[in-house]
């Protein structure tokens, strides 16, 4: 029962994720999205696969925040409160079926490796692929904000 209460609270925050306009908001809710995934992998019993999203997700939620504050502009209205329900509404009726059926594994698994075999033997093509689109999006902000910096210096000077 707790993986599906877990799960449901996946689906909950992920909603909630895209939903809100404001930056602040977004990311917590992307914050708590991506630690019930670490969290439901520990509850499988992928140790190792947990701690690795834990630390993804440091990294990603920390580029993500500063990106976006960075970036964005502030929206101008807030988000009504009744718009949240519903959207906690949504995600609650979207995570009925995964409740309903449950989506528990069986507790049997049994996998004899250790970290290093287990990180870059098994997972190694994963890890690399995570680390590149962590380093896409890093570049991409870094060449995002030296144009600003640039058009706003030539704006300066015509001045």
């Amino acid at each position: 029962m707790i993986i599906e209460l877990v799960g449901a609270g996946l689906v909950i925050s992920a909603c909630l994720a895209i939903f809100f306009d404001e930056a602040v908001y977004s990311v917590a809710a992307l914050a708590s999205t991506l630690i019930l995934t670490a969290l439901l992998y520990g509850l499988n019993g992928a140790v190792y696969v947990a701690v690795f999203q834990f630390a993804v997700a440091v990294g990603t939620l920390s580029i993500l925040f500063l990106s976006g504050e960075m970036l964005s502009e502030k929206p101008k209205n807030k988000t009504s409160p009744r718009k949240a329900v519903l959207v906690l509404a949504m995600g609650a009726a979207l995570s009925v079926p995964m409740v309903i059926f449950s989506i528990s594994s069986p507790n049997d698994v049994n996998v004899e490796a250790s970290f290093g075999q287990a990180l870059w033997n098994l997972r190694a093509v994963d890890v690399v692929l995570q680390g590149l689109v962590v380093l896409t999006v890093t570049l991409g902000i870094g060449i995002v904000l030296f144009k600003r910096k640039r058009s706003s210096q030539k704006l300066g000077d015509k001045d």
